[in-house]
């Protein structure tokens, strides 16, 4: 067993903690893709497929403050395994109606629920783990690595799953999932996480009801962080209206090997932008790292949305995939300096659950105003959509287009707004880093 305390014993046991989740990460991906194209290909339903990331997403936000309570006051490691394991049952759930011939839609949506459900756990787990093993100073080449995991499993799962579909039908690539989800347990069965002191004792918390409160509590004391928190929320409203249209977007002038081929380049912008993280570990400002490299992803919206070239989707998406991982890396790293450890579980949670919520509400409305307003808006022949169409290029998904160009420009806006905001600029200075917080957990 790996229990002892000094940095590069933490650092191994961070290390052989990553790998697994890597692995497992990976194997989601892999399940996720396959049942994405089983659902589309039974369907012929964009709606219908889409509920599939809807349903991911709903319990993020209705469980989240009771899974950050529990996090904080139950061993995280445990709260990781018996997150895994519920996770591999509802793959095994799924696998076993394939196996029977009996699987129909809803089991999928009440798998990607499941699975969702026990994600809510241990995604604040892992996130305040990571803060208990690393050194602050290496927090952001740790947050790389994590975001480079999640990289991996969003170039690699597609390829392989593709692949594995044709030889070993669904079935085996859900049973590949399942034992992916063993890897994970087995590497957490070796480690062990240093204990935190205090955490569940404090008697001002203790209750259940104010555990579920003290994570928005902590944060509305902190205006720095809630201002940072709202802005989150904007820029993931943003992606996930891109998100939900640049499939379609791209195939109303192209075909779907170059929609594959613009997935995978965007794969490798995080990719890339991963080993730049870990490598480098981020800017010395967080924050600027943060609002920096959100105004250059609103750069390269513009270049997404501003002509039906898919070269120039591609480089875009390149681009603001890079990004992705320095924000995140930066982004968590800030956080997990400013929280401590003890309760970290219900403050990530909180975040988690706030920032998730603005991902449905973009998947709700990109479809209606693309198909209601933009679209009909641009090709209606009126003075104004004839000099948009001039400068966007013609032909059908040009007001998708134009969507991606305001995004972008909102985006940009949001950022500078958010640097004019002396609680956002200023908030590494704002309020101290939790005193000890990391330090103090490693010699208890």
């Amino acid at each position: 067993m790996i229990n002892l305390k000094s940095t590069s014993n933490q650092m191994l046991t961070f290390g052989i903690t990553w790998f697994g989740q890597v692995v497992s990460l990976i194997g989601s991906g892999l399940t996720s893709f396959a049942l994405g194209v089983y659902v589309f290909e039974q369907t012929g339903s964009p709606t219908l497929f889409a509920y599939i990331g809807l349903f991911a997403v709903i319990p993020k936000v209705i469980f989240s403050p009771i899974a950050g309570s529990l996090v904080d006051r139950w061993d995280r490691r445990k709260v990781m395994i018996w997150a895994d394991v519920g996770a591999g049952l509802s793959t095994l759930f799924v696998a076993s109606l394939l196996f029977a011939d009996r699987l129909e839609l809803w089991h999928i949506y009440v798998s990607a629920a499941a699975s969702s459900f026990f994600g809510t756990f241990q995604w604040p787990a892992y996130t305040a783990v990571v803060a208990q093993l690393v050194p602050q100073k290496h927090l952001g080449r740790a947050n790389g690595m994590n975001q480079f995991g999640r990289a991996a499993a969003e170039i690699l799962a597609p390829t392989l799953a593709g692949v594995l579909v044709l030889t070993i039908q669904l079935e085996g690539v859900i049973l590949i999932d399942v034992v992916t989800f063993g890897f994970a347990l087995l590497t957490l069965a070796l480690v062990r996480f240093p204990r935190l002191g205090g955490a569940g004792g404090d008697d001002r918390l203790a209750t259940f009801r104010s555990d579920l409160l003290f994570g928005w509590r902590y944060i509305l004391a902190r205006r720095g962080l809630l201002n940072l928190l709202i802005f989150q929320a904007t820029v993931r409203f943003i992606w996930g209206l891109v998100g939900a249209l640049l499939v379609p977007m791209v195939l109303s002038f192209t075909s779907s090997d170059r929609l594959g081929a613009i997935i995978s380049i965007a794969g490798m912008g995080m990719l890339v932008g991963s080993l730049v993280m870990t490598a480098w570990g981020g800017p010395k400002s967080r924050i600027q790292g943060i609002l920096v490299f959100e105004l250059i992803s609103g750069v390269c919206f513009l270049f997404m949305g501003v002509q039906p070239l898919w070269g120039l989707v591609a480089l875009g998406a390149f681009g603001a995939h890079i990004t992705i991982a320095i924000v995140f890396g930066s982004n968590q790293a800030l956080w997990q300096t400013k929280v401590a450890p003890k309760h970290q579980g219900r403050v990530f949670a909180a975040q988690q659950m706030f920032a998730s919520a603005a991902s449905p509400v973009a998947y709700l409305l990109a479809g209606p105003l693309a198909e209601k307003i933009f679209e009909p808006w641009v090709q209606s022949g009126t003075t104004f959509s004839q000099n948009i169409l001039m400068l966007l290029g013609s032909g059908s998904g040009r007001g998708m287009g134009l969507m991606f160009i305001l995004m972008g420009i909102v985006k940009i806006l949001v950022s500078v707004g958010a640097y004019l905001n002396p609680h956002v600029r200023n908030i590494e200075t704002e309020f101290p880093d939790a005193t000890g917080s990391v330090e103090e957990t490693r010699n208890r």
